[in-house]
């Protein structure tokens, strides 16, 4: 007989074989120092209501751990990655981050996002990781001072402290984190100017530092950022030469709600990538330059609420998105046409813009789109009828003091709409029951009559109406 053809013969062999060679576990087993480093954190956490690191288990593969991943073909943790969702209040950690993680030395990335309790200083253990790249730590109770030794982090390519409480001034040792592309420091309590040399960063395209206290002006960046938002802090000054070194690459310039003052820059009018330009709420004074009109891809642009004055340039933008140019001192007669041809515009809003038409005439060439229409404050009349039931997903008409005469019962109201205020027109008829489903109702001062739907709304919101009657007025008379 063959020995190596009989069954008995190759069973035999293949028991050899295996009981002989060395082979890997099917089971992935985690580093000791990693898993004794993660189960540090999660000892540091005293509540977990949603259970993220309910399998987070001793002597189980870490790397299959929720939010845990591992370098490829490793067992060896690569980045945490743990997330809350707002919509879902449960989905929180509450505790502080262990210095334990600093036993995982090959990290390169940890992301806590929206975990809301979260608390304790700047982690100084991320000093100790010589791999990290990115830190995202988002809307989450950390406090404190940025270190001031936050430039030793020499391999980060992105920061995000967005949504904590950082206090403190901006360490200057930033600007030696030359490798960073990003920086999101936006909704904290930072103060203080800003460093001065922020334009070497060579590599950074993103920075936002939105919803903080800064001061001072506006430093140089460097000229390959794409991205710079500073809206609502308290910069002052002019909008300083050196932004115009930008005009090739930036997508959104938002720098609204400061203190910034004096004329609008005419070299804005070079920025072709531009998206989105947002001024509001500032002290700009004189004329919107007329090289705006080669900003013909913008698709938002806010200059509200400052003291700019006419003309208005003609623009030649193709699909305005959003444009909020309300509460300044321009007299625009009627509404632009490059607005009304926009087929993608969701948001228009022109309060107090010296608008004299009738609101008949207001026929935008797609109305599909339209989540928010603000004509308040103009000289408007006409009946609004036919444009608001042509809105399908119109969320809020805003038309208060104007010279609208309509009957108020005929308006049709799409399943999003929430907010309406026709106050102080001329709007006739009754109050319908529809609109009981708004969050925010006002059509005080016109000549509404007869009983008012059961509401929740206050009496501010009825005043002043010829014949109105029932709560929150006065009860009706009985027949």
């Amino acid at each position: 007989m063959d020995l190596f053809n009989s069954p008995l013969a190759v069973t035999t062999l293949l028991f050899i074989f295996f009981t002989l060679t060395p082979h890997k576990a099917t089971a992935a087993t985690c580093h000791p120092d990693e898993e004794a480093g993660l189960l540090g954190f999660k000892s540091g956490i005293r509540s977990d209501p949603s259970g993220l690191l309910k399998n987070w288990i001793p002597g189980t593969d870490c790397c299959k751990w929720n939010g845990v991943e591992c370098h490829y073909n490793s067992t060896r943790v690569q980045r945490i990655t743990l997330s809350g969702q707002p919509e879902n209040p449960k989905s929180i950690l509450s505790g502080t981050i262990s210095p334990t993680l600093s036993k995982l030395r090959l990290l390169d990335g940890l992301y806590l996002f929206d975990l809301k309790n979260i608390s304790g200083p700047f982690p100084s253990f991320l000093f100790q990781l010589p791999n990290l790249q990115f830190i995202y730590l988002e809307n989450n109770d950390l406090s404190g001072r940025i270190p001031d030794n936050i430039g030793n982090l020499t391999k980060l390519y992105a920061l995000s402290l967005v949504g904590n409480r950082f206090t403190g001034t901006l360490p200057s040792s930033l600007t030696e984190l030359t490798e960073l592309t990003q920086i999101k420091l936006d909704n904290n309590s930072l103060s203080g100017t800003l460093p001065k040399s922020f334009n070497k960063l060579v590599n950074l395209n993103y920075i936002s530092l939105e919803g903080n206290q800064f001061e001072g002006t506006i430093p140089a960046f460097p000229s390959n950022l794409r991205s710079l938002r500073l809206s609502r802090n308290k910069f002052s000054g002019n909008i300083p030469a050196s932004i115009s070194t930008l005009a090739s690459n930036l997508a959104y310039l938002e720098l609204g709600h400061n203190s910034l003052s004096g004329k609008i820059p005419d070299f804005l009018g070079k920025f072709k990538a531009l998206d989105t330009l947002d001024l509001s709420w500032n002290k700009f004074s004189g004329t919107v330059p007329k090289s705006f009109a080669n900003l013909t891809k913008i698709f938002n642009l806010d200059l509200s609420n400052n003291l700019l004055v006419d003309p208005f340039p003609e623009m030649n933008v193709k699909g305005i998105e959003s444009l909020d140019l309300s509460n300044n001192s321009f007299h625009l007669g009627k509404i632009p046409k490059w607005v009304l041809s926009s087929p993608i515009i969701f948001s228009l809003k022109l309060v107090n813009c010296g608008i004299k038409m009738r609101i008949e005439d207001f026929k935008p060439s797609e109305t599909f789109f339209y989540d928010f229409i603000d004509l308040s404050g103009n000289e408007i009349s006409g009946n609004a009828i036919s444009l608001v039931n042509s809105t399908e997903y119109l969320m809020g008409f805003w038309a208060a003091r104007n010279n609208l005469r309509f009957d108020l019962g005929k308006l049709r109201f799409g399943e999003r709409f929430r907010f309406l205020d026709l106050s102080h027109n001329a709007v006739f008829g009754k109050v319908p029951n529809s609109v009981v489903g708004l969050e925010k109702l006002n059509v005080s001062y016109n000549h509404l009559c007869g009983q008012i739907p059961k509401n929740t709304f206050p009496a501010s919101a009825f005043v002043g109406n010829d014949c109105l009657c029932g709560s929150p007025l006065k009860p009706c008379k009985k027949a």
